[in-house]
């Protein structure tokens, strides 16, 4: 077990290094040593081999290193919805979403500025018997460090590449150093979980990338590994191993995902899954940003998605129009705390 207050009396978890005790104040994260969280529940709009049939068990914790002005979940980011919750009672709620809820994975969304305390829960669960794959969800705004503290408890990385500029990262997220800071970040988590694997959960058959590919391309009604169909339309093997790095396109900044995209190919080809999101909905929070009040139009997404295939793009995860909607934005209504 991790001494939680090494971290918290002169935090410097991430790399926004604020040195401040959060036994008493906040950093840039709006967070005190306590956990706390907005939802626990059954999430069914992951990518298919996440979510699969019954759901992700998603913990989405409150407050964010990153503050993102077009962030959808802006309210639970900085602070506006919490509810304090033991370490202990953390470790609970992943074994019933696992054991009364059925969830395919336990989902920690923006789990940043909690590591240690997640590692605490964590090693608490699994010695009770949590058994099911552990997804991160984070923005990669991570120190290597401290994600070294997660390596054998994570076994699916989903990490989030929003930035090549710094100009936009700073401008948007007030972090010119975003893609300095993310892509040593993602290569620590593959380091730690490896190459895509995949299971069937009716047959119990191991895939790997290419099978699982072959799969996809072989089912009567392929979704192709789009996230804009419904949760019960897939029934195919689930991820337990590997990495999905996902990029929103934002409106008006082809340039910059292209870079993106060439830049998780370049370093890493096939070995990870790279989600292509059009999701982007316009929020009331970024009304200073005129630039972000409008949704991505399908030619640019569509001129992304053909510029990674045809830089060779082969395990990928797209999405369509439909995504772009507040609807996609659970209730952050303590459910399940």
């Amino acid at each position: 077990m991790i001494d939680i207050s090494l971290y918290m009396t002169d935090c410097s978890i991430c790399p926004r290094n604020c040195h401040v005790n959060r036994d008493t104040a906040v950093g840039f994260c709006h967070q005190e040593s306590a956990i706390t969280a907005a939802r626990a529940a059954l999430h069914m709009w992951e990518e298919p081999c996440i979510s699969g049939v019954n759901g992700s068990g998603a913990v989405f914790f409150s407050g964010c290193n990153m503050g993102c002005v077009f962030c959808q979940n802006y309210e639970i980011a900085h602070g506006q919805v919490q509810k304090e919750i033991s370490i202990r009672h953390l470790a609970d709620i992943f074994l019933r979403l696992q054991d009364d809820e059925h969830a395919h994975n336990i989902n920690l969304v923006t789990p940043s500025h909690f590591i240690p305390q997640i590692v605490n829960a964590l090693e608490l669960a699994k010695n009770d018997g949590l058994v099911i794959p552990i997804v991160y969800n984070t923005s990669s705004y991570e120190k290597v460090e401290s994600l070294k503290m997660l390596d054998g408890l994570i076994d699916i990385y989903l990490p989030d590449f929003k930035y090549v500029s710094s100009n936009l990262s700073k401008r948007y997220s007030a972090c010119p150093d975003y893609f300095d800071i993310a892509l040593p970040a993602i290569k620590e988590m593959y380091r730690q979980v490896g190459n895509p694997v995949f299971r069937d959960i009716n047959t119990g058959v191991i895939y790997n990338a290419s099978e699982y590919n072959d799969y996809i391309e072989s089912m009567p009604e392929s979704i192709d590994n789009n996230m804009e169909s419904k949760t019960d339309d897939y029934s195919g093997p689930l991820m337990t191993k590997g990495v999905i790095v996902r990029h929103l396109t934002l409106p008006g900044q082809l340039e910059d995902s292209k870079n993106a995209i060439r830049y998780l190919l370049q370093n890493f080809g096939d070995s990870v899954y790279i989600s292509i999101m059009n999701q982007f909905t316009p929020m009331p929070n970024a009304k200073n940003f005129p630039e972000l009040g409008r949704r991505v139009t399908s030619d640019e997404y569509e001129e992304l998605v053909d510029y990674a295939i045809d830089l060779g793009l082969e395990n990928g995860f797209l999405q369509g129009d439909e995504t772009a909607s507040e609807s996609f934005i659970p209730a952050f209504d303590y459910k399940g705390l």
